[in-house]
């Protein structure tokens, strides 16, 4: 054989022969992949990775008690996937996202990897396809095509229920501890940016929070789909290849594990085919991303001046806000909330789109859909974590703020209608904003009724 580059070691896959980095555990399909997609320079996340690791951990598992595995192999390949499961050998993982559309070189990337470390165990060699063989041994009974939409279910599903649902349920709280400490807090409401009737600044805190819980409520009601898993439909839905029992055994063993239930599809066609389950989840996060965007760009309108804006409310003060102005302090925290779900958004898109690309037998927009998917969730984690703990939960009122003082309001005149009419009373509001004075003064002025029939009126709180 030709002698290869220094510190090489050659490998041969049904293409021909490589010459692979000596200490890689991945093999020839994964080189060639890596040289095939040069287009981003990023990988599959982590989540996705470590799970692909346990499914394949699992599979062993199963392929050893159907008698389809030796114990000697199954039990190197089970350690070996363990580890990629812990989060080892990330590094090792080089296949770019924008690859073939069903993963299959993500997934032949996490065979090599997994066989080349268990032939180190077993031989102490790294790499290489003997005894332990990527395709034959750890992909036994599995296909890219149903194994890289199972790992995309589960994972989405337990970074979602475990990570996201619970920063979530931690910004409400914390919304709604402050709509209880803001509870007697009058102040103006605003409809077009304009003035309106009064409001309590805790009501105002009170629908953020509710927001959120909706936003929650709609994430757990994608879960029964996203429960169901393509795991063995194989190549093309009908399960060729794949042991009858094997997809029971290793969902039962994956719901056991990761402490969510999960199912084998009811249809695996339809669970190869399409991929609606993902495009409702991205609308789910679109939906919780535009929720943050409406609360972080409301806080950040009310917190607005100190002295020229709105100023109703002060956040916890970060960092200096310029680099010019001394003494500027700018809502950062809410400026990264808006950009988090501005991307959300973005990744919705490409995601919807990813489900367009649904073809017969098979939808090739795999990698893209998990990478967005997996990123949305990570991302929206990040921002209600730092979000509720650096900025919601140190908001204090501004009791100086001058928009505080309800005696300015002029829509106090809509508390007048139900005695001199909505005529009168916009009448009333004109003549107010004017002369300077205030409602009460102005309509008694008017003679339209008296003071105490205004202070009777004018005292009437909805918000009680």
């Amino acid at each position: 054989m030709t002698q290869g580059p220094p510190n090489t070691r050659p490998e041969q896959d049904s293409m021909g022969t490589l010459w692979l980095p000596k200490d890689a555990y991945y093999g020839a399909q994964t080189l060639r992949a890596a040289r095939n997609f040069p287009i981003s320079g990023l990988r599959m996340p982590s989540e996705f990775i470590r799970t692909l690791g346990l499914v394949k951990r699992l599979a062993a598992e199963v392929n050893e008690g159907l008698g389809l595995l030796s114990p000697a192999l199954a039990g190197v390949i089970v350690t070996a996937a363990g580890e990629v499961t812990e989060g080892e050998h990330y590094d090792q993982f080089i296949v770019d996202v924008f690859q073939t559309g069903s993963g299959t070189s993500t997934n032949m990337n996490a065979n090599e990897v997994i066989a080349g470390r268990a032939n180190e165990i077993l031989t102490g060699v790294r790499g290489g396809r003997r005894p332990v063989h990527p395709n034959d041994h750890v992909n036994l009974g599995q296909s890219s095509n149903d194994v890289i939409p199972t790992v995309l279910h589960v994972a989405a599903r337990v970074n979602m229920e475990k990570r996201l649902i619970p920063a979530l349920e931690t910004l409400a709280a914390a919304l709604e501890a402050k709509a209880a400490e803001f509870a007697h807090k009058k102040k103006i409401g605003r409809t077009h940016l304009m003035d309106a009737v009064p409001v309590t600044l805790g009501r105002e805190f009170g629908g953020w929070a509710r927001q959120v819980r909706l936003a929650v409520d709609r994430l757990r009601s994608v879960e029964p789909r996203l429960a169901e898993l393509a795991l063995g439909g194989t190549a093309v839905g009908s399960g060729l290849g794949a042991h009858p029992e094997f997809a029971a055994r290793v969902i039962v063993r994956l719901s056991s594990e990761t402490g969510l239930d999960f199912i084998e599809a009811r249809d695996h066609f339809e669970a190869q085919g399409a991929q609606d389950a993902a495009v409702e989840l991205a609308g789910a996060l679109k939906t919780a991303a535009v929720s943050l965007y409406k609360i972080a760009n409301d806080i950040r309108w009310l917190a607005s001046g100190p002295r020229f804006g709105l100023a109703e409310i002060v956040l916890p003060e970060l960092q200096p806000g310029s680099s010019i102005m001394p003494g500027k302090v700018n809502p950062v925290l809410c400026e990264v909330v808006i950009q988090v779900a501005a991307q959300v958004v973005g990744m919705d898109a490409a995601v919807t789109l990813g489900g367009l690309s649904g073809a017969l037998e098979l939808n090739t927009m795999l990698p893209s859909m998990a990478f967005n998917l997996l990123e949305a969730i990570r991302l929206m984690t990040s921002a209600a974590t730092v979000f509720t703990e650096k900025c919601v939960a140190g908001i204090q009122v501004n009791d100086q703020s001058p928009m505080l003082d309800l005696e300015r309001n002029l829509t106090l005149a809509t508390h007048l209608v139900p005695v001199i009419g909505y005529d009168q009373a916009a009448a009333v509001a004109k003549e107010a904003h004017r002369s300077g004075k205030n409602v009460r003064e102005t309509v008694a002025a008017m003679g339209l009724m008296t003071v105490e029939e205004a202070d009777r009126l004018l005292a009437e709180d909805p918000n009680q």
